[in-house]
């Protein structure tokens, strides 16, 4: 017998319901509005579905205070707000994170390593950020944007320096020094995109999130993320 949404709907409220109690610290009863309020702080799964959540909340107590049997329920809700219920319970009973979308081969160059060099790498595997390192130590993240920077300051009238420069000298002519973090493999995608919002809000430019095992800079890169990324996940 093919369950009704009705009956699937309450299903994932319910654990989504146990999932936010945990998270708040909630030892009692506590009315479902109030846990969103109290679980978003830490979850940032809540934060991103926390209307729907709200709106759901309302049909929930529509469903289940006007049941007057087993068989009957005032609304049966529609294909779209049963999956995504049962999506954010899913999430947040196992979250997606940074590993299981983002881990790769990164390439990584010298800062010693010509700018001829850098762009060739850019032609060939098509990405705009590369991660320098100086005698094993990470040191920035060389970008298109520097890039650019570079052949802007080069510029004397209408001649342009013909001196092939390093990726030294190009990293320092980016104007944003910090334009990317570090993050653990265990890190939600949730979270990785919050990461890209507050810069956006805070007037910074995040270029890219560099993942290792602990987020940690002197640990091997197993991947990296970008907001273009993220955007094909959603």
């Amino acid at each position: 017998m093919t369950a009704r949404n009705s009956d699937r709907f309450i299903i994932a409220y319910n654990r989504i319901e146990k999932a936010m109690e945990k998270l708040s610290g909630s030892n009692g009863y506590m009315p479902f509005s109030r846990l969103i309020d109290k679980s978003k702080k830490s979850s940032p799964i809540i934060r991103k579905f926390e209307q729907d959540l709200r709106e759901y909340g309302d049909l929930r107590n529509a469903i289940v205070h006007h049941r007057t049997d087993f068989h009957y329920a005032i609304a049966e809700p529609h294909d779209d707000v049963v999956e995504l219920m049962e999506y954010i319970e899913r999430e947040l009973s196992k979250p997606k994170t940074v590993a299981d979308y983002f881990t790769r081969k990164v390439y990584t160059l010298h800062a010693s390593d010509t700018l001829e060099k850098g762009l060739k790498l850019i032609r060939e595997k098509r990405f705009n950020q590369i991660p320098i390192y100086e005698r094993g130590d990470f040191i920035g993240l060389v970008t298109a944007t520097g890039i650019t920077y570079w052949l802007a300051d080069q510029a004397t009238g209408e001649n342009i320096s013909r001196e092939i420069p390093t990726l030294l000298d190009i990293l320092q002519h980016e104007k944003q020094k910090k334009t990317c973090r570090f993050i653990p493999m265990a890190l939600s995608v949730y979270q990785a995109e919050e990461y890209f919002k507050r810069a956006v809000e805070s007037g910074n430019r995040l270029e890219a999130l560099l993942i290792t095992e602990n987020g940690e800079p002197h640990e091997k890169l197993l991947g990296i993320v970008t907001p273009l990324d993220l955007m094909k996940i959603d």
